[in-house]
């Protein structure tokens, strides 16, 4: 399905599993530029991966702490 959104870009937080990740993998499919963002950095990386090598399609993550954010290494 083409929804016309390719080229564009979007933030998914609690992306590294369930409902988060299929959003993410979903606009990854239609062409859109991914960040996701989680707490857990085994998932998050997980499913960044997982996510790139599937769809082409994800530009970074980012990891959330307590008081502030720690920037991933995607």
């Amino acid at each position: 399905m083409d929804l016309g959104i390719g080229g564009k870009s979007a933030l998914v937080r609690a992306a590294s599993k369930g409902l988060g990740k299929a959003c993410a993998m979903s606009l990854a499919r239609e062409g859109v530029a991914v960040t996701i963002v989680a707490r857990t950095p085994e998932t998050l990386g997980a499913a960044g991966e997982e996510i790139h090598v599937q769809t082409g399609y994800i530009t970074g993550q980012n990891l959330l702490m307590e008081g502030g954010a720690y920037p991933g290494t995607f």
